[in-house]
């Protein structure tokens, strides 16, 4: 996987992917300071002219990292184990919304994501940049079966919520209210949205209420709301 620009190869640093080598011109490697101090990985010194060349584009960002992925991946298990919100995907295929997903998901206190039938590589490059780095820190993992997997969440005593325009959907707050324990929202692609499969797979519809004419919203916004009416109270 590879990471561009300081705060999210910082990030990756401190993370627990292990970095191969950094690429970057020399104020970049001033400014990651101790985070670059604390590891002990190659850092080559290079101008943007020669970065560009080798990259194939310009890089604003001055700075690149490349990390192995963890092996093995991380399971579905591994992802719910003490976890009271988590966010579950399918058909996110855009990588922006896929990064943004991620950066919503940290800030707003879901623990983990797990990714359905459809959904592109939260490792991607561009995935990691909009996310600025936050896929690095919250847990993820892929479903083998889908929709069959999500059985597993019951088990474990999740309400699985599916986020969708349906008329006979109860509102977010309404969920909140009737769900004190575990929960599992459950986001589609944009456009489309979920499928019937994974509706009919969840225990409740869940909408966002909006006026007449306006049916939907951008995934990573519908997920940021989402996010926020079920976090856990903050200490």
């Amino acid at each position: 996987m590879i990471a561009e620009g300081t705060v999210v190869v910082e990030r990756l640093l401190k993370s627990r992917y292990p970095v191969r080598s950094l690429l970057g011109v020399e104020r970049r490697f001033h400014e990651l300071g101790e985070a670059l101090d604390a590891v002990d990985v190659p850092g080559y010194v290079t101008s943007a002219e020669t970065m560009a060349d080798v990259v194939g584009f310009h890089l604003n960002r001055g700075i690149l990292a490349v990390a192995d992925r963890p092996v093995p991946p991380p399971s579905v298990e591994d992802v719910i184990d003490g976890a009271r919100v988590l966010a579950i995907l399918e058909g996110v295929g855009d990588h922006e919304n896929l990064g943004s997903l991620f950066r919503n998901a940290a800030a707003l206190g879901v623990d983990g994501i797990l990714l359905g039938a459809g959904c592109s590589d939260p490792l991607y490059r561009r995935s990691v940049r909009v996310s600025m780095g936050h896929v690095l820190r919250v847990p993820f993992a892929t479903f083998g079966s889908w929709p069959g997997d999500l059985e597993s969440l019951r088990d474990r005593g999740f309400r699985i919520a599916a986020l969708t325009p349906r008329a006979d959907s109860v509102s977010l707050r309404q969920l909140r209210d009737q769900t004190p324990g575990k929960v599992a929202l459950m986001l589609g692609a944009e456009g489309p949205g979920l499928t019937d499969e994974a509706i009919a797979a969840a225990d409740v519809a869940v909408r966002i209420p909006m006026p007449e004419g306006v049916d939907s919203l951008n995934v990573a916004t519908a997920g940021a709301i989402a996010f926020y009416e079920t976090r856990p109270p903050l200490s």
